[in-house]
């Protein structure tokens, strides 16, 4: 009897979600850092995001969805994969960052950033408290989920450190995880690379610094910006958005998003070693600014490279999408493909 509750819950579930199913166009969908996840086999293109407004989980928690479309024109959904589960380290309530996707030993990896604010792990000099922030990575066998977190007391990321935006790269088959220190906790926000057990479910190692933000010329100081962390002007460098993409030559890129004169801004860094461990250069200006930020780079089935972002850093921001060319020492927009 109890088996036959449980089941008819999950499809009264599945008719809520589904009265969530619409048709949208690109331009039309709420979201912020978008991220698609291309299965050539399905010929399907999935964009994740984190829901938003009053669209939540069945448990009414904060949680990730998916669109589907196959032409990156029209998209079908959003169809709930994950939501906030109970007795889970993150504030159910608080809205999740930056959800991608990785397909990876036949299975499919969910990177996220969450945040417990009611956890305190760190009090800079100038006494502003520094949340809990961390990502977590979630497993399921479909790109549709419903993806299950690795551990439901604590992120991947360290539990000292506000860390965000983890994407996956593998360096001679081995996987790592690429992420970012926050800015709130350090001032000047960095970004780190760490390698991985083959599950993905813990590090094997301690992160190791690739390069702080502001060793591009073009990032400014928040302060100086005039723009405020909890009513306070505090000397920081913001550090979002990482992504790591190799080059026909070899060389690998990390897309890089923070604040410079023309606001938030996307650009890239690169290492001619081919490796995580660099040495990182940076190009003199970012490729997008006044407002354009945290963006992954996908090819589409008839094999073109595409920059996916999100525009404006304001809310609702929405999504747009560049056709890329690459070049021996890093990438150019060719044009606005949607």
């Amino acid at each position: 009897m109890k088996g036959i509750l449980v089941l008819l819950f999950l499809c009264f579930s599945q008719i809520l979600w589904s009265q969530q199913d619409r048709e949208w166009k690109l331009g039309d969908i709420p979201i912020r850092d978008p991220y698609i996840l291309s299965v050539e086999e399905q010929e399907t293109y999935y964009l994740y995001s984190a829901t938003r407004g009053e669209f939540k989980g069945p448990n009414g928690r904060q949680g990730i969805c998916v669109y589907k479309s196959s032409d990156l024109s029209s998209w079908e959904g959003p169809f709930i994969v994950f939501e906030n589960p109970e007795g889970f380290w993150a504030d159910p309530d608080h809205g999740i960052w930056a959800p991608e996707v990785h397909r990876y030993n036949d299975k499919y990896y969910l990177f996220a950033t969450f945040t417990n604010p009611e956890d305190t792990i760190d009090i800079r000099l100038d006494g502003i408290p520094v949340m809990m922030r961390g990502t977590q990575i979630l497993i399921a066998n479909s790109p549709m989920g419903p993806f299950q977190p690795f551990n439901l007391k604590k992120p991947t990321t360290p539990e000292d450190w506000s860390a965000l935006d983890g994407t996956l790269w593998l360096e001679n088959e081995n996987p790592f995880m690429v992420f970012c220190h926050e800015w709130v906790q350090i001032n000047e926000g960095t970004f780190e690379y760490v390698e991985m057990n083959k599950d993905l479910s813990e590090f094997t190692s301690k992160p190791k610094k690739m390069f702080k933000v502001n060793e591009a010329g073009w990032v400014e100081r928040m302060d100086i910006l005039g723009k405020k962390y909890k009513g306070q002007l505090i000397p920081g460098f913001v550090s979002d958005g990482p992504f790591i993409y190799r080059l026909p030559s070899g060389k690998i890129i990390c897309l890089t998003s923070s604040f410079g004169e023309k606001g938030y801004s996307l650009s890239y860094a690169i290492a001619e070693s081919g490796k995580l461990a660099g040495p990182w250069f940076h190009p003199e200006k970012p490729l997008l600014t006044g407002g354009h930020g945290h963006g992954m780079l996908f090819k589409t089935f008839d094999g073109k490279l595409m920059l996916i972002c999100h525009y404006p850093n304001t809310s609702p921001s929405k999504a747009v999408i560049y056709e890329v060319e690459e070049l021996n020492s890093g990438i150019t927009i060719v044009g606005k493909y949607k």
